[in-house]
């Protein structure tokens, strides 16, 4: 049996998913099929990237699912993978909607346009204070959160990445008066993230809970493909329970360490990444080197 995953925000490149569109019907019509649902030119976008859109968030996340669901459909037309050989699906923050999608639980009209309302309502968060992300490279969550603790800093474990990758959220000032600290206590790297704002934390309570409504009336299908959810890293077949956890997705922090390790307990062994990038797969080696992974992101990968 076979894990598919997906990735999220920063796995983002120009032109990524081109040579499908060019050489495949399928992947054409897929990026189609999406830009009339979303009403985005969403290959305009990643082909062009004119005035940087495809790094603004309002537009980055539609344009990764996209790539990565066009790659998936790709894949499993022109290989000999059977999908009753999908064990579980998983992402990374958007990618588990792409895993939603990819895994037919929700209709790809309705990924389309819930991925477009929370692109928007995540780089529209407007608060009273500017707040960002760094990533903290070195020492593990467990580590990183005692930190935080034993030094007060008013900030949030955004994303449990691997053991050698924790992200941080929270107010600009307080990262900024935080990031000496941490280097003087064993985190080897402090890197500021470009993002528009503090992403898995509580300063996206507010669109968090404009999201809920539209994730409440989504309608989901049953099949026998489990999801992992980042909300709680637990596998799920129950459809109650995977929109439940997406509701509380995105003021909450992504356990991408907790979510692989739990494919260990399960004894999964084959994992393949679906997207832009090898992000996940670097990610997973260093949680666990007990998976044959294989990372599909260009034509060339098709035949490995």
């Amino acid at each position: 049996m076979t894990t598919f995953v997906f990735p999220g925000q920063g796995s983002q490149n120009i032109a990524m998913g081109k040579d499908f569109n060019d050489n495949f019907k399928i992947a054409n019509l897929a990026y189609q099929e999406i830009e009339d649902y979303s009403q985005i030119n969403v290959r305009k976008i990643i082909f062009e990237n004119e005035g940087g859109k495809l790094d603004l968030t309002q537009f980055t996340q539609i344009c990764i699912f996209a790539t990565s669901y066009v790659i998936f459909k790709t894949y499993l037309n022109e290989t000999d993978f059977q999908l009753n050989n999908i064990n579980v699906m998983m992402g990374h923050s958007l990618g588990e909607y792409t895993s939603l999608a990819c895994s037919n639980k929700i209709s790809l009209k309705d990924c389309s346009i819930i991925l477009k309302k929370r692109g928007e309502l995540m780089n529209n968060e407007v608060i009273e204070i500017e707040t960002g992300m760094a990533a903290l490279i070195g020492k593990d969550s467990n580590y990183v959160q005692k930190i935080i603790d034993d030094n007060n800093f008013d900030l949030e474990i955004a994303n449990d990445n691997s053991p050698m990758q924790i992200v941080i959220s929270g107010a600009k000032k307080e990262l900024n008066k935080s990031k000496d600290i941490f280097l003087n206590n064993g985190i080897k790297k402090f890197v500021v993230l470009n993002v528009s704002a503090a992403f898995h934390s509580k300063y996206m309570l507010k669109a968090q809970e404009m999201l809920k409504l539209d994730i409440d009336i989504l309608n989901f299908s049953e099949n026998k493909i489990r999801i992992i959810s980042n909300y709680d890293a637990n596998i799920y077949n129950d459809n109650a329970f995977i929109k439940k956890n997406l509701q509380f997705q995105m003021a909450n922090k992504v356990r991408w360490s907790e979510s692989i390790k739990k494919l260990e307990e399960i004894e999964e062994k084959n994992i393949i990444e679906i997207g832009p990038g090898k992000v996940l797969s670097g990610l997973i080696n260093r949680i666990s080197k007990n998976f044959n992974i294989k990372s599909i992101n260009e034509i060339g990968d098709l035949s490995k």
